[in-house]
């Protein structure tokens, strides 16, 4: 189809559709802090299970008289971290943070890991904050009508902003943590403020909306289809309200452009798999998605897509995966980009990058180019 591009690494992709196969992972704590409290039960939380720190199906047993647990996971790399039940109590090491501990499958393994200290073990130091000058909170409690809740959103202004008088295209972001400081990261920032700091002049600017995720919530928030796994889906709601409330309310308040190809969505992971939903939804409000390494496999309905919705898609459509994130993440999106590409007229990019990991540091990297691509004329 005219306008639509496709960039992949061949051999990558020969790679990536072997065979689904399950292999058995045992992990064993070989090593726990002196402190450790015998009776404290200990989680693990990775790439495989949405990053959740207490998910009790991933809690350590006693094998062999040390804490451990075997899952099942397909061939392919993944990234994981222990905990005790949250992100404020996860693994440290001597006298810092660690990163991710990495794991290639390719066969049954057992991985012996030492755990050498608990964050909260540690004073906490205050991380400096990196937001720009353009970056501010609107609400620190925006409420949620569709969903009874509250939420703190973000708002990035052009630096031309204040010295115009033109109207503004908008791109709502989700995991509005994630977007603009350090500060607030749980695990590390987009660079969004900086980004369009440096790339954004002329007909290239645009305002940021950034709502931040619902903490345990957010599963839920981000999925409009109830799930097995995880339970209801409120993401018909959370949209609901990114459309009917908060658009309004910034259209209300900032000069911003209402047209639907100046109406732009993005986000990753749940992220990205709710930013979809919402194009395909609400068409005539959102002109643009930017889909980033998408969590199509927590919501099967969406691998099946309803032609008459994908007809109705007739903007741009962003979708970006890496090929270091899981092994049915390319598979997964190539799937879905295939149908919307056989019923829709949008414009798509689909870019995968083989050495693409699924975390924050490797989607600030890429949202650059999906801002260039965004701005090009249609």
């Amino acid at each position: 189809m005219k306008g639509i591009r496709i960039i992949v690494c061949a051999a990558f992709l020969l790679f990536r559709f072997a065979v689904f196969a399950q292999y058995k992972v045992s992990f064993v704590v070989k090593k726990l802090p002196p402190y450790q409290a015998s009776a404290e039960k200990i989680f693990l939380a990775g790439s495989f299970n949405n990053w959740n720190p207490g998910n009790e199906k991933f809690a350590l047993h006693t094998v062999n008289g040390k804490p451990g647990i075997t899952i099942e996971l397909t061939r392919g790399m993944f990234e994981y971290k222990f905990t005790r039940g949250s992100w404020e109590r996860v693994e440290w090491g001597a006298n810092s943070g660690i990163g991710n501990r990495r794991l290639e499958v390719e066969n049954d393994t057992t991985i012996e890991v030492e755990i050498q200290n608990w964050a909260d073990h540690f004073p906490s130091q205050p991380k400096k904050t990196t937001a720009s000058s353009n970056v501010q909170v609107i609400d620190t409690a925006f409420f949620i009508p569709q969903l009874n809740r509250h939420r703190r959103i973000w708002i990035y202004l052009p630096a031309s902003y204040h010295q115009s008088h033109k109207k503004y295209p908008v791109l709502y972001m989700h995991d509005g943590q994630n977007l603009f400081d350090e500060a607030t990261s749980g695990y590390g920032e987009w660079g969004v403020d900086e980004a369009l700091d440096s790339l954004a002049t002329g007909n290239r600017e645009m305002i940021v909306v950034g709502i931040d995720h619902g903490g345990d919530k957010r599963i839920n928030e981000y999925s409009p289809y109830d799930m097995e796994k995880y339970g209801k889906g409120e993401g018909k709601e959370y949209v609901e309200f990114l459309v009917k409330t908060l658009k309004p309310f910034i259209d209300r308040h900032y000069r911003t452009s209402k047209k639907e190809k100046d109406t732009y969505i993005a986000g990753s992971s749940m992220g990205g798999l709710i930013s979809f939903y919402a194009i395909l939804a609400y068409p005539k409000v959102f002109g643009a998605a930017g889909v980033f390494s998408p969590a199509f496999w927590i919501t099967p309905q969406l691998k099946q897509l309803d032609p008459q919705l994908a007809k109705k898609v007739k903007g741009k459509i962003y979708f970006y995966a890496g090929g270091a994130e899981s092994e049915s993440m390319v598979p997964d999106m190539l799937a879905v980009f295939e149908q919307m590409r056989l019923h829709s007229k949008a414009r798509m990019e689909t870019v995968i990058r083989a050495e693409g990991k699924h975390n924050e540091p490797t989607w600030r990297e890429e949202f650059p180019l999906f801002f260039k691509w965004l701005m090009e004329k249609k």
